[in-house]
């Protein structure tokens, strides 16, 4: 690989962000152990979970030295005095000035939030001190949205980031295939979009593994990249990384100078462990490459 190559690679994930839930959370000791200082750590707010589980990772990572980006799912938020005593808390005991405010994978809103747009138009967001905004972004489309609800939706984002004093970006559903993410940045900047995309990136994880959260999420047409190498059942079971993707994004950001696509936002299937040890890897540009391979200097198990 050529100096300017590896440099792409590391540019592109650099500053990586990474994401947890609070049942991930029960199980690590330290996230020390596994994370820089400083690093942006997204916090999901699953559904049928307490909001209140949020709020104690993200009060837990502000302690231990990151930057908690938690997770504001729309749905399920029962009424306006939920969503500020949730706002309230991440603010007060967790320092909260980042968030990602999504609809949440709930069929039916519990309250009047039906939407992340009817989150973000509540005005709560910038009262309570959030300046950095995350909003989805759907390269390959969404089971439960039409195509052309989604570039409404898109539309009204960036719309709002506009006029918005705070920081505005996408940040996407894990993907397996840059194909269909490039695509969808081409389109969504011809039709306007200008907020930078932060894509996801699935760690460290084993084939089987992987198709699993495929499914569960509603992963498209990147899938197939999945099922073909489930031909070779030995690869079931072996740990792969995603490193063709990055070096094919990490490329064409680099080629396409009007590309949206800035950052990776690190998915940790596999565990957290691994995942961040390759991922500082790459951004610290300490691997080697052989093809689409890639390989850290210190082994990742």
């Amino acid at each position: 690989m050529s100096a300017g190559a590896k440099a792409q690679v590391r540019d592109f994930m650099a500053g990586f962000t990474i994401e947890t839930t609070p049942g991930a959370a029960a199980k690590i000791a330290d996230y020390r152990e596994h994370l820089r200082p400083g690093a942006t750590v997204a916090v999901t707010f699953l559904p049928g979970s307490d909001y209140a589980d949020t709020v104690a990772v993200a009060r837990r990572l502000r302690a231990e030295g990151f930057e908690p980006a938690p997770h504001i799912a729309a749905r399920s938020i029962t009424d306006e005095a939920a969503l500020r005593d949730f706002l309230a808390r991440l603010r007060a005991e967790a320092g909260v000035t980042h968030a990602v405010v999504l609809a949440g994978a709930v069929d039916q809103a519990l309250g009047p939030y039906d939407s992340s747009m009817a989150v973000l138009e509540s005005g709560l967001l910038d009262e309570f001190g959030i300046t950095t905004i995350g909003v989805a972004g759907h390269p390959e489309g969404s089971p439960d949205i039409s195509d052309e609800a989604l570039a409404a939706a898109l539309q009204f984002k960036n719309n709002l980031a506009a006029r918005s004093g705070a920081d505005f970006y996408l940040v996407t559903q894990f993907v397996f295939d840059a194909a269909p993410v490039i695509a969808w940045e081409r389109a969504v900047r011809a039709a306007g979009n200008r907020l930078p995309v932060h894509v996801g990136i699935p760690g460290l994880a084993t084939l089987k593994t992987l198709i699993s959260h495929a499914r569960a999420c509603g992963i498209g047409p990147s899938m197939r990249f999945l099922t073909r190498q489930t031909r070779n059942v030995a690869r079931l079971v072996k740990v792969s990384a995603p490193d063709k993707l990055v070096l094919d994004l990490a490329r064409h950001g680099k080629a396409d100078a009007e590309c949206g696509i800035v950052k990776a936002h690190i998915y940790p299937l596999g565990g957290l462990r691994r995942s961040a040890e390759w991922a500082y890897a790459l951004s610290d540009g300490a691997f080697t490459a052989a093809g689409d391979v890639l390989t850290p200097d210190t082994a990742v198990d």
